[in-house]
C-alpha cells in the first residue's frame, strides 16, 4: 500500500490542527461555533472508529453475503428515519423513504453487481451502498420537502385545475415536476463539472492508496453513474409516491393549508 494511504496515529493527531483552526476562526469572528465543532469532530472519528471494526466482518471475503446485505438493510433504516427526521412536515414519509431506498439499491446495485461491473463482494458491495444511500438522501428530502411547499403554496391554483375537471395528476403535474428538478439539478451540475474543479472523494482515496489515476478514473465514473442513477431513482419513487398520498380518491388536495398568521 502507497505510504500516502498510511498516515498512522500520529498523522491522525496531527490532522487535528485542522480542528483547531476552524476552531479559532469561529472564535475569533465570535460565530459561536466551537461546540459544535468539537462535537462533530470527534463525533465522526468515533463513528468511522466503529464502523471501521465492524466493516472487518462484511469486507472478508470468507465471510458469507448475508452479513452484507443485512447491513445495506440497517443503512437503508437509518437513511429513511434521517429523511423523517429533516422533513417533519412530509406526511407518513418512513414507508415512502424506504420503497424509495429500496428502489434505488435494486436498480443501482442490480446493474453494478448483476453485470459484473464489480465483483459482488462486501468489499465492493457496502461502499457502494453507502454512496448510493448518502447522495440519495439529500435529494430525497429535498423533493419531499418540495412538494408539500408546491402544494401548500399553490392550493388555490391546483383546486382550480381541479374545478376544471383536470384529475389530480395533471393538476399536479407543473408542481411534480419543479420538485424533481430542483431535487436533481444539483447533482446534475456537479456531475457536469467534476474533475474541474475539484476531485471526487473515490477517485482521490484510489490515488492516495497507489491506484493510478487511469483506473481511479474508471471507477469514479461509475460511481457518479452509480449516484446520478440512485437519485433519479429514489427522487422519482419519492415524489410519485407522496404525489398520490396527497390527493383522495375522488381528486381532492388533503393537504393542510398553510396556517395563516395572527395579526
Amino acid at each position: 500500500m502507497n505510504d500516502l494511504a498510511d498516515i498512522g496515529l500520529d498523522g491522525l493527531a496531527l490532522s487535528g490542527i485542522l480542528i483547531a483552526v476552524a476552531l479559532i476562526l469561529s472564535f475569533v469572528r465570535r460565530l459561536g461555533l466551537e461546540r459544535d465543532l468539537l462535537v462533530a469532530a470527534v463525533r465522526a472519528l468515533m463513528q468511522l472508529l466503529i464502523v471501521g471494526f465492524a466493516l472487518r466482518i462484511v469486507v472478508d471475503g470468507d465471510d458469507p453475503l448475508i452479513f452484507t446485505w443485512i447491513w445495506v438493510a440497517v443503512m437503508v433504516v437509518v437513511a429513511s428515519w434521517t429523511v423523517r427526521r429533516r422533513a417533519p412536515e412530509v406526511p407518513k414519509v418512513i414507508p415512502l423513504a424506504l420503497a424509495s431506498f429500496a428502489a434505488a439499491a435494486a436498480v443501482t446495485l442490480g446493474v453494478l453487481f448483476g453485470l459484473r461491473v464489480f465483483e459482488p463482494t462486501g468489499r465492493a458491495i457496502v461502499p457502494m451502498a453507502g454512496v448510493m444511500v448518502g447522495n440519495s438522501m439529500t435529494a430525497t428530502v429535498v423533493v419531499s420537502r418540495r412538494l408539500v411547499a408546491e402544494a401548500r403554496d399553490h392550493r388555490g391554483l391546483i383546486e382550480a385545475r381541479l374545478a376544471l375537471g383536470l384529475s389530480s395528476q395533471d393538476a399536479f403535474a407543473p408542481h411534480l415536476r419543479e420538485a424533481l428538478r430542483t431535487g436533481l439539478v444539483p447533482q446534475i451540475e456537479t456531475t457536469k463539472t467534476v474533475g474541474l474543479i475539484a476531485l471526487p472523494g473515490a477517485m482521490t482515496g484510489l490515488i492516495l492508496a497507489g491506484v493510478e489515476p487511469v483506473e481511479a478514473v474508471r471507477v469514479q465514473v461509475a460511481v457518479m453513474y452509480l449516484v446520478l442513477g440512485s437519485v433519479s431513482t429514489t427522487a422519482s419513487v419519492m415524489a410519485l409516491g407522496l404525489t398520490r398520498r396527497m390527493f383522495t380518491k375522488d381528486h381532492r388536495l388533503a393537504v393542510a393549508p398553510v396556517a395563516q398568521s395572527r395579526p
